[in-house]
């Protein structure tokens, strides 16, 4: 899927964004309701100090409180508008702010870290179940499961041209696996957890970063299916580039065990959290959050909705990633690309440089345009010129942010 695939969620992710507007842009239009009095205020002292009608309505011309309202949507509409030209949809300019402010970020492993397309590398059975036996009875267990591991075991099962057989009473475990009866056999495919009986088996499978699905039969173990899945190539780069913008702490969030969960994360050089329900991410985002940080989390995911919504900022792996995913998210990428995780960091940040930008600017301006209308040195007529300036040079600064590089 690409941007061009989703001109009804980029209309709504618009809409969203227009109701979603940052604290700064707040402050400004609340500055703006003050301001009104204010100037009434100091044209009421230069009438009375100075009795000069032409100075007093020069105050009263050369003040513009539309410049001050514009300052910071102008810079956020320009900035989400060319992120989405890019392949960043994001929701609000809240979130550009709260980007802008992170200090740490938690990321998602299946479909976000890696490919999402593992696929099965060891096929291992127990007792007097053969290879072809074990891996038709954990397909036809998969059958109805959307989680990327059971399409490894689906695909690996079509590879060898094996029968999907009778499946009942199918339910999914988040987090886990799933249970099912296929044909009279009751099945549980999935993790440690979910089939306790698999005990230390197969841990040197483990130690090789593979993820390991476990077989039940009937309660007793059947065998376990290895699969290996593909890093993303630029994610290396890309939390590279994150960490020299100032994010030190990275952590994995994961429900693969520990020996998987630390091979991947020695390789990366980041910390980990390993054997993670759903529920456990939200944990993990609230504890962080607790703390005073900012907290960005990554995912793609049903299982990672929460969690994307919890954070402070959520990023859906939008290309490949579920809708669910997407839309509890406050960014996605609808690019395959990890490197736009730095991007829209770096966006963030200039963003908000330009909004302060602009606000500085504006202040100075009227306060010098207000100075020199109340001491008589402007005109009415120039200052119903120089009104319009400031608007001018917001337009001019906020458009560099069109022009993202």
């Amino acid at each position: 899927r690409d941007l061009h695939s989703f001109p009804t969620r980029r209309s709504s992710d618009l809409e969203e964004a227009e109701a979603h507007r940052a604290e700064v842009q707040r402050f400004a239009d609340r500055f703006s309701g003050y301001y009104l009095p204010v100037i009434a205020g100091v044209a009421a002292l230069t009438f009375l100090i100075r009795h000069d009608p032409l100075a007093t309505t020069a105050v009263l011309v050369v003040a513009c409180s539309c410049s001050i309202a514009l300052a910071t949507p102008i810079a956020m509409l320009a900035s989400i508008g060319a992120s989405a030209r890019r392949g960043l949809l994001i929701k609000g300019g809240k979130y550009l702010e709260a980007l802008a402010r992170a200090d740490v970020l938690l990321i998602d492993k299946t479909g976000t870290l890696t490919l999402g397309r593992p696929e099965i590398t060891d096929i291992v059975p127990v007792s007097k179940l053969s290879r072809s036996e074990l891996l038709t009875l954990a397909a036809s267990a998969e059958r109805f499961s959307e989680h990327p591991l059971a399409e490894a075991v689906r695909v690996a099962a079509e590879q060898e041209d094996l029968p999907f057989q009778e499946v009942k009473d199918f339910e999914a475990v988040p987090g886990m696996g799933i249970r099912a009866n296929v044909n009279g056999s009751f099945l549980v495919v999935g993790n440690r957890r979910l089939v306790p009986e698999a005990g230390a088996f197969a841990a040197e499978l483990e130690e090789e970063g593979k993820t390991l699905l476990f077989v039940s039969r009937n309660g007793e173990l059947a065998g376990v299916l290895a699969a290996a899945d593909t890093l993303r190539p630029e994610v290396p780069a890309a939390l590279d580039q994150v960490r020299n913008l100032g994010i030190k702490r990275i952590e994995l969030l994961t429900g693969d065990n520990e020996r998987v969960a630390s091979a991947l994360a020695q390789r990366l050089g980041v910390e980990f959290r390993a054997n993670l329900l759903p529920g456990h991410k939200i944990g993990a985002v609230r504890a962080y959050q607790a703390e005073g940080h900012r907290v960005v989390m990554v995912g793609d995911g049903v299982n990672d909705a929460p969690a994307l919504a919890q954070a402070d900022i959520g990023i859906a792996m939008g290309a490949a990633g579920s809708d669910i995913a997407i839309e509890a998210a406050h960014v996605a990428l609808m690019r395959e690309d990890w490197l736009l995780v730095p991007e829209v960091f770096r966006i963030a940040r200039r963003t908000l440089g330009v909004v302060k930008m602009n606000l500085v600017f504006t202040a100075l301006y009227n306060v010098v345009g207000l100075a020199l209308a109340a001491l008589g040195f402007l005109p009415p007529i120039l200052a119903a010129a120089a009104q319009s300036l400031p608007d001018l040079g917001i337009l001019g600064n906020s458009a560099r942010l069109l022009r993202q590089r």
